[in-house]
């Protein structure tokens, strides 16, 4: 493979998270990873949507966190 030919990415312009969220179903007792990584919401949704359907949660890793009080 000509390596020339592809781009280094650049992990600040894959916003979007992918977990499959194993807990969900007592799969997993330690935290999960991130499996996939997108530029794109729809497309991060519709990945997880298809690997799995009933427990994946797309996260914003820019996205600002909550203010408790």
């Amino acid at each position: 493979m000509d390596s020339q030919r592809l781009a280094v990415p650049d992990p600040a312009t894959y916003r979007f998270a992918v977990f499959c969220c194993s807990f969900k179903m007592e799969l997993g007792s330690t935290p999960d990873h991130a499996l996939a990584l997108f530029a794109d919401e729809a497309m991060a949704k519709r990945y997880g949507a298809w690997m799995w359907p009933s427990t994946f949660e797309v996260v914003d890793r820019l996205a600002q966190p909550e203010a408790t009080d």
